[in-house]
């Protein structure tokens, strides 16, 4: 009987925004006057694809995402790319198609275009609901535009996931609670709540050494932690990572579960990230940062890697042990046993009631999800 091929996610780099929020960290461009450059880059992007299909060899394809940057700017390609991946690689009979998009009245009227091109699941980046909030988060969207993209949104697509920002300067946990529910009665059916953080290099980075913006305290972040847990379990969705709740199994980003599985996925975009498995070895590849190293790369060598490295057995299990105890299934022990986990300190762990007491998995409990970082070193020193 032939092997059925391993499942493999496809992660798509779009880096160009209209506007760089204050918080972001990400590797991103300002939008305007690249055109030439974008049509450039989709044409490099599909060759990028076409040269890691020999790495990979025959796959089934069981996710397309396209993050950034942001990706509801991006048409017409969207189309080519997804045709390009589903000729590529074996496409699933359930085959997730996501696209992160902003709330802006341009962009919403891309929605369709997106749906005719293969896109049955939408994210959508409303950070908050409140014009004070946006206003200080530096969106170019107001709560008005947000409530009409997400209903337009819910409308054009199977699926449907919202972002929101918490923890942001004098949150109350009741106001965080009514927010939530208004996101989740706007029809979305998966929801990730981001902490607000702040990212050295950022704007908001330089306004806090400046005094200008205070982060919320250790203490308000746990209580608006524990706020999004209650009132997101009380609206029927399940906690299945660290930042992502989903109405049912089948609503659970498909995408992001390759990622915390440990499953293969390959990466595309400037300084977009990857994971191939070849004879036995994890190989973890990085694309050229700015997309005109990115496209003369592709061009010069048909991958657009800047960087390609074999993580060493202990290296892929670390970063298996890291992405898996995000989730709530956690990760088998046997698929870390070479990092020969102190037994004693995962015992500690669960006497602390920050790991269950599992003996097949090693699984992070709610207490635990809230330190994770904390838990995480602990096994790891």
């Amino acid at each position: 009987m032939t092997p059925t091929p391993a499942p493999l996610g496809v992660y798509v780099h779009w880096p160009y925004c209209a506007k760089i929020c204050p918080y972001c960290d990400f590797n991103v461009y300002r939008d305007r006057g690249r055109t030439d450059e974008q049509a450039q880059l989709a044409r490099a992007i599909v060759a990028d694809l076409e040269a890691q299909r020999a790495l990979t060899g025959p796959r089934d394809l069981v996710s397309v995402f396209f993050g950034g940057g942001t990706p509801s700017l991006m048409a017409p390609w969207a189309a080519e790319i997804v045709a390009a991946a589903k000729r590529l690689w074996t496409p699933a009979a359930d085959l997730e198609v996501s696209l992160e998009a902003n709330p802006t009245d341009a962009e919403t009227e891309r929605f369709s275009g997106f749906a005719a091109a293969g896109v049955n699941r939408l994210s959508l980046g409303l950070q908050a609901l409140d014009d004070a909030a946006l206003g200080f988060l530096g969106r170019n969207h107001d709560a008005g535009q947000a409530i009409r993209a997400a209903e337009t949104a819910a409308r054009l697509f199977p699926r449907l996931s919202v972002d929101l920002i918490y923890a942001r300067p004098g949150q109350a946990p009741d106001a965080w609670a009514e927010e939530l529910a208004r996101a989740v009665g706007l029809g979305a059916e998966h929801v990730s709540p981001y902490q607000l953080t702040v990212e050295e290099g950022t704007a908001f980075d330089r306004a806090v050494k400046r005094g200008r913006i205070a982060p919320a305290g250790e203490d308000a972040g746990a209580a608006l932690f524990e706020t999004t847990q209650g009132t997101l379990e009380g609206l029927g969705f399940d906690a299945y990572e660290v930042s992502n709740h989903a109405r049912g199994e089948a609503a659970r980003s498909r995408h992001n579960l390759v990622y915390w599985r440990g499953q293969d996925y390959v990466g595309v975009g400037p300084g977009a990230h990857g994971r191939i498995t070849r004879a036995g070895a994890r190989e973890a590849t990085v694309g050229a940062m700015r997309p005109g190293d990115y496209i003369r790369t592709v061009g010069e060598t048909g991958f657009g890697f800047a960087t390609r490295e074999m993580l060493s057995p202990e290296d892929a299990a670390a970063e298996r042990l890291l992405s898996g105890l995000r989730i709530d299934a956690g990760v088998g022990r046997d698929e870390v046993a070479v990092l020969d986990l102190d037994p004693a300190k995962i015992a500690g762990l669960v006497e602390l009631g920050l790991l269950a007491d599992d003996p097949e998995r090693i699984r992070a409990t709610r207490a635990g999800r809230l330190v994770l970082d904390a838990v995480t070193r602990e096994l790891l020193t």
